[in-house]
């Protein structure tokens, strides 16, 4: 077995290195300074080899670092009706029931295991018992300093902080041993990459329970966290037999990696097909502008259903969302110390809010697929003054698309500002407004700008270019960063609108001098 586990994890390090090789060709600034056979070049391998094992560390130790910083302990310390202890194992607890089979480590597809198991003919079950073994091993090792460190910190003795981590193996074996025995009877691999409706469903309810029953006081007691979890511990080790003993390896991997095939395929011509739908085929749809302004808003005016009424949507959700955080407010007024000392440190928690709810990948997209695909064919549409006139067209309209629901949101929170006990500085309103309508500005000009500078799509609408990748990655990283951050609406509100007011005319200078070089379809 562990023959067959060095030659798939060699397998699946050369993809990695090539990809990392393949990205790294990808970047202006170091395309002209790499060599045309840079595959063949022993020092950029070793490189590449270097970064594939620093990324086999992190997927080992970083994710687990960041799920306990935020969705174990993060939300944790907000629940002041319960022991520490008690809120870290009733919540560890719940998520380990969901990662168990949203993340199982044996039935989600992946090119590898395609290589491996379909291209190259090895044993399907050497394969994926040693895959399987090697996953769950990373399970447990990245897993157990941070339930140490972070058990500890919340008062839970040293042997439940020791015997967690096989606890989430336990967990992963008992659902893959229940996965394998219904497949002899239904024939139906599980893919978790594609949950179905129920385990959704499922998914959600224990969501609910793990962290509304802490919010209202209500958390397991610490025996029995610990029992249930214990309890993973036998089953896991019969898990063992069943996962040891199947023999039908085989079938189960065609199944998932034929669904893969299927969804790459897809996902090809999804942007398209999606587009295609949500387009207006409305004759009647015109406009009294003329040129760029004309194009600009018959494009508007066809596309209202993935623009303006998503927007309108997230803006109606929001504003009920804050009527009833007030209406709430008002009838249970033991709320409005804590709503209130949220509301007054927690404004760069709305970074990643306005981050996540912003439509400016969904615009820059739809503006390639059902636009920019075709006309950037002509070289007319090439031209520096129509590329910067259609620009400033454009980041009118996002800007307008984002503005709605980032006004409904910064009403909303002026008004569970007042709700809670208001503010001892009136210009905390203002600035509260005035800094989310900012934020949603930056985001609106921020992906506009990343994809007139890196348009990123080749012609059959994929996404080829690493720089872009690496600048939505970061972005990403930014704004998950910001949630940490604690600081008066006043101090982070006015550096919030200076910052976005700097970056604005940057990226509109920058968009001024390259955009007329860089906006073309890539290769």
């Amino acid at each position: 077995m562990f023959k067959t586990w060095k030659i798939a994890f060699s397998l699946k390090n050369t993809y990695r290195v090539n990809s990392i090789l393949y990205a790294l060709k990808q970047i202006p600034l170091l395309k002209r300074l790499l060599p045309e056979g840079l595959y063949r070049v022993r020092g950029f391998k070793i490189l590449a080899n270097i970064l594939s094992g620093l990324w086999e560390l992190v997927t080992v130790f970083l994710g687990k670092a960041l799920y306990f910083l935020t969705l174990v302990c993060g939300i944790g310390i907000l629940y002041e009706k319960v022991l520490p202890r008690e809120a870290f194992l009733h919540i560890f607890l719940f998520l380990t029931l969901i990662g168990g089979y949203m993340k199982t480590g044996m039935f989600a597809p992946t090119r590898d295991k395609y290589y491996a198991m379909m291209l190259l003919g090895m044993d399907a079950r050497l394969y994926t018992l040693s895959d399987y073994a090697y996953t769950l091993g990373k399970t447990v090792v990245g897993f157990l300093p941070f339930t140490v460190i972070f058990g500890l910190a919340r008062q839970v003795p040293l042997w439940v902080c020791l015997v967690l981590p096989f606890c989430v193996a336990g967990v992963k074996l008992t659902v893959a041993a229940y996965t394998l025995r219904d497949y002899e009877k239904r024939g139906k691999a599980f893919n978790e990459n594609k949950l179905e409706k129920h385990q959704w469903i499922l998914t959600l309810v224990l969501l609910a329970l793990a962290y509304g029953l802490p919010a209202v006081g209500i958390a397991l007691p610490f025996w029995a966290s610990v029992a249930v979890l214990g309890v993973f511990l036998p089953l896991g080790i019969l898990g063992i037999q069943k996962v040891r003993s199947f023999d039908r390896y085989r079938e189960v991997n065609q199944q998932l990696l034929f669904q893969m095939l299927h969804q790459m395929d897809e996902a090809k011509t999804a942007p398209q097909m999606v587009s295609r739908k949500a387009i207006s085929a409305d004759t009647s749809v015109t406009s009294q502008k003329k040129g760029m302004g004309y194009l600009n808003e018959l494009f508007i005016k066809r596309h209202k259903k993935i623009l303006w009424r998503a927007s309108v949507k997230i803006a109606a959700v929001c504003a009920l969302l804050s009527c009833g955080a007030v209406a709430a407010l008002l009838l249970f007024p033991q709320l409005r110390g804590k709503v209130n000392a949220l509301v007054l440190t927690f404004l760069p928690y709305f970074v990643f809010i306005m981050y996540a709810l912003n439509r400016g990948t969904g615009f820059t997209q739809a503006l390639f697929v059902n636009c920019d695909h075709s006309l950037l064919t002509y070289s007319f549409y090439k031209q520096p003054k129509f590329v910067l006139k259609l620009f400033r067209i454009r980041l009118w309209e996002i800007m307008k698309i984002n503005a709605l629901p980032a006004a409904v949101i910064g009403l909303g929170l002026c008004g569970v500002l007042w709700a809670s006990g208001g503010t001892e500085n009136p210009l905390d309103y203002g600035v509260l407004v005035v800094s989310i309508l900012a934020m949603s500005l930056f985001f609106s000009i921020h992906y506009l700008t990343l994809y007139y500078l890196l348009q990123p799509y080749n012609a059959g609408t994929e996404v080829k270019s690493a720089t872009y990748q690496i600048a939505m990655f970061a972005t990403y990283l930014v704004c998950y960063s910001m949630m940490q951050v604690r600081l008066p609406i006043l101090v982070f509100g006015l550096a919030c609108i200076a910052f976005c007011l700097v970056y604005s005319l940057a990226a509109c200078i920058l968009v001024y001098r390259l955009a007329p070089k860089t906006f073309r379809i890539r290769p």
